[in-house]
């Protein structure tokens, strides 16, 4: 019964190990951040908000898979690193296969805390609960008025691959909230969807971010059982070391683990879920059609600093003029990155060309530095001063593929967020 998702569990742990061979080679380091000349931040100088890391499709939290492996670090801890060097940090642990509007929302009542409120309208229209789980809040006093500045208490948020639709998106939401809540959502309309502008971002950084989706998500679709199968291989490897070591985080769907369920009872639930039919789910915003929706309703915000960064690890070959990848690619996403490096794809409204091939194995360069199909977002390179309201793209990470930059592979990655981080801090208020 569960033959195809067992293979897919054995793929992903390829994906995702810090351990497989081919990556043990080091490429060298980027340079990027010693273009920003980021000096270490001062009490007395740009800002000290809270830091906010969000990953992307199916990414979990500090405490799942036994808080051995994390999400943000691999074998190593990037929070913790960050935290010992003054940092305020949180990780957040948002639905692993929802939608990026439901990830959005979650992640603003996981910082600001209480039920989350996915809203009666978006509830009613694609058939699950409107609410769901309930937390205390990383930063219950993120918004309000610090007493100190007479400014509203901020954020930075940062996130990975699919984390940075959802980041964006949240941003969307604070400012001009959801039109068909307002228009059909009832009196009792959560704050997040009411339009009431709540300026409490102060920026907005991207990492390998799939902000025009991903040509992958047709060769997962077409010749690869889809999404759903290889997170779903993931979690059935865990749940058989550990029943609570991975949470699909769907109880909206009606999906939460009941007392005495087997694991495999759970996860056949899962993928039998009326959910993956409909546009409200992780397949379709990792879609170009579904990026170009988002994108269309999810703007840069004139208040907020948004920055991308990007990662290459193929080259162009000199014989077809296509992308491959180079030597030290994790194996698993070799076949991904070569799909990428030579898919064409048109549709009314927009094209993705040869201008996408260049890739880190999961998502094209170009996508990464900011939305294209869709938008009017600006995208500028950075020049040192940070714009807001625009796409400052940092740079791009040569030789380093879609888990390098996170940890999950052979370089350590804590310094360099590290750096990552000064340079929020450093940001004007």
């Amino acid at each position: 019964m569960f033959k195809k998702a067992w293979l897919f569990s054995i793929a992903f742990l390829l994906a995702f190990t810090p351990f497989t061979p081919i990556a043990l080679a080091d490429t060298g380091e980027s340079n990027l951040m010693s273009n920003i000349n980021v000096e270490p931040f001062q009490e007395d100088e740009g800002n000290q908000y809270p830091i906010i890391l969000v990953h992307g499709l199916g990414g979990f939290g500090r405490d799942e898979f036994g808080g051995i492996i994390k999400m943000w670090g691999g074998i190593h801890d990037i929070e913790k690193r960050l935290r010992k060097k003054g940092y305020t940090v949180y990780t957040a642990a948002v639905g692993p296969v929802s939608s990026n509007r439901d990830r959005a929302i979650e992640l603003y009542y996981q910082i600001k805390g209480e039920t989350v409120d996915y809203g009666e309208a978006h509830a009613k229209k694609y058939g699950h609960d409107r609410y769901g789980r309930t937390y205390p809040g990383f930063y219950p006093e993120w918004g309000e008025i610090n007493p100190n500045t007479g400014k509203p208490n901020k954020v930075h948020l940062i996130g990975h691959s699919m984390g940075g639709q959802t980041i964006r998106t949240l941003a969307q939401l604070l400012y001009e909230g959801d039109p068909e809540e307002q228009k059909n959502g009832g009196d009792d309309i959560s704050p997040l969807l009411s339009g009431n502008k709540q300026p409490w971002l102060h920026s907005v950084l991207s990492i390998s971010s799939p902000h025009d989706a991903s040509t992958a998500t047709y060769l997962v679709n077409d010749v690869i059982p889809i999404i759903q199968e290889i997170v779903i291989g993931a979690a059935i490897f865990a749940g058989n070391i550990d029943q609570n070591l991975y949470d699909f985080k769907l109880d909206h769907w009606g999906i939460k683990k009941q007392p005495g369920e087997s694991f495999s009872q759970y996860i056949n639930r899962v993928r039998n879920s009326p959910g993956w039919k409909t546009k409200d789910t992780a397949n379709w915003d990792l879609k170009p059609e579904g990026a170009y929706e988002l994108n269309r309703w999810v703007k840069a915000q004139p208040d907020v600093y948004y920055f991308s960064v990007s990662n290459s690890q193929t080259r162009r070959s000199f014989l077809t003029g296509r992308h491959v990848p180079d030597t030290f690619m994790n194996p698993f996403l070799r076949p991904f990155s070569r799909y990428i490096g030579s898919k064409t794809f048109r549709k009314d409204g927009f094209a993705i060309d040869k201008t996408y091939w260049e890739n880190d194995g999961l998502v094209s360069v170009k996508a990464m530095k900011g939305p294209n199909i869709g938008s009017n977002d600006i995208i500028v390179e950075y020049n040192g001063t940070p714009q807001k309201g625009v796409w400052n793209h940092l740079g791009t990470m040569k030789q380093y593929d879609h888990l390098d930059i996170i940890g999950w592979g052979v370089r350590d990655m804590t310094n360099w967020y590290e750096d990552i981080a000064s340079f929020l801090y450093s940001l004007p208020d």
